[in-house]
């Protein structure tokens, strides 16, 4: 285990999670820096990128072509253009080149859904037999940010929803969608907030759409460079982490809808929304901390107590979770573990056979393995923040250290509750 020094100029802190906040104080992350350890991460990474690599072009697609078509059936069947678009950060054409693959559809990605489990069938057997990559995780993940988004303060993406200036985007283009179809117009006439709530929603599958464009060929870039050696612990990949938040966090954030051969601009990239304050950072606060209680296994009696009354206090995202598999697209998130499961790099498959019960157990490990891969995002997040607001990890002033000091220990005062799985990462033998 690589040591992490923490500034000597301070006293050691007091907080419950002490031995955690220095590592922070010293470039490191929350997870531990062990080999083992960065070597799940990082396969998990490229796990999870492969499926991300379907979800932000059928999220954007969904968002720019779907639209409001009120019987999507066909809407997690990803149109060719849509597997060929390029992605802003990979390939030789790139606004800022990430990774040093191809732009397209990864290989992976497109041999997994000509065969599937099941072999080579017409698409509709492989989305019947559920034999696909499963959206409606990446759906339930977009439900949480709309959701949340009033309560986050980041940002000024979910303010602009309820401007009057969105409302006349929206409508223009949703009178354009129905421009043929009179009784869906009658419908928006009479009930115009419906509409426009569906169109608030869309916005939001574009955000995590272009949220994830920028993703997946960051795992993809960090699973190439661990494979060449280039990772000596977590706190490098931390810091590619933390180095790529930046190089990217004024991508813009815009919601594009085309009809009929004609673009309608909703969130126009004029609006100067940004990635890290309109996608990034909601995400990580929606997705990771809150999301919603987990069906099936959390009561929603809220008059017993057992539902937090304020949406800033909910604590059902994967930093909070117990993974086990149920079936269902929330959190713990069962159907993007099933998609993970698909794209294992052979290390990591190799690992999970010789620490599981069987192959019936490999869903969960890698459940929990990711748990341990979000909490190094997190981290980065946090050291992100820390950078962009506070001061350096090595200011000479003790001043500024104490300040640094004490956002971390308010960061980790979130995981002070019982359900937080901080306490169980720092052990190998949480499996």
């Amino acid at each position: 285990m690589q040591t992490l020094e923490r500034p000597t100029t301070l006293p050691p802190s007091t907080h419950e999670f002490a031995e955690v906040i220095h590592r922070l104080e010293a470039g490191g992350a929350m997870l531990p820096d062990t080999p083992e350890n960065l070597m799940q991460i990082i396969g998990i990474y490229k796990a999870y990128a492969v499926p991300m690599d379907f979800y932000w072009r059928d999220l954007l697609y969904i968002a720019e072509n779907v639209f409001l078509n009120p019987l999507p059936f066909f809407k997690y069947f990803l149109p060719q253009e849509y597997l060929d678009l390029h992605n802003h950060y990979a390939g030789d054409d790139a606004d800022l080149r990430i990774w040093r693959g191809e732009a397209t559809a990864h290989p992976e990605l497109l041999e997994f859904m000509e065969k599937g489990e099941t072999g080579k069938l017409p698409k509709l057997l492989h989305h019947w037999f559920h034999d696909r990559i499963n959206m409606e995780f990446a759906e339930a993940c977009m439900q949480a940010m709309l959701w949340h988004g009033r309560d986050m303060g980041w940002g000024l993406f979910d303010g602009y929803l309820d401007s009057d200036e969105y409302r006349t985007n929206a409508d223009r283009a949703i009178k354009a969608y129905f421009k043929y179809n009179p009784p869906m117009l009658a419908l928006y006439k009479l009930f115009p907030d419906m509409f426009l709530e569906q169109c608030r929603m869309m916005s939001y599958t574009a955000n995590l759409g272009l949220f994830w464009e920028i993703m997946a060929p960051v795992f993809f870039e960090m699973s190439d460079i661990f494979d060449e050696g280039g990772f000596k612990g977590i706190p490098d990949a931390m810091n590619f982490l933390v180095n790529g938040i930046f190089a990217i966090a004024g991508r813009p954030i815009y919601h594009h809808v085309y009809i009929r051969g004609e673009r309608f601009e909703i969130i126009p990239k004029s609006k100067g929304f940004m990635w890290l304050y309109e996608a990034a950072l909601p995400y990580v606060e929606a997705v990771f901390y809150r999301t919603a209680p987990f069906r099936g296994t959390k009561s929603y009696n809220a008059q017993a107590g057992q539902v937090p009354t304020e949406q800033k206090d909910f604590h059902y995202g994967i930093l909070y979770a117990d993974v086990f598999p149920v079936g269902s697209a929330g959190i713990p998130p069962t159907l993007l573990m099933q998609d993970m499961l698909h794209f294992l790099p052979p290390y990591l498959v190799e690992y999970y056979q010789n620490h599981c019960r069987g192959e019936d157990d490999m869903l969960i490990q890698l459940g929990i393995t990711f748990q341990r891969s979000m909490y190094c995002v997190t981290s980065a997040v946090i050291q992100a923040l820390r950078q962009a607001l506070l001061y350096p990890l090595d200011d000479p002033n003790p001043k500024h250290l104490q300040a640094n000091r004490a956002f971390f220990e308010a960061q980790l005062d979130r995981f002070k509750r019982p359900e937080a799985r901080l306490r169980d990462i720092q052990s190998q033998n949480y499996r």
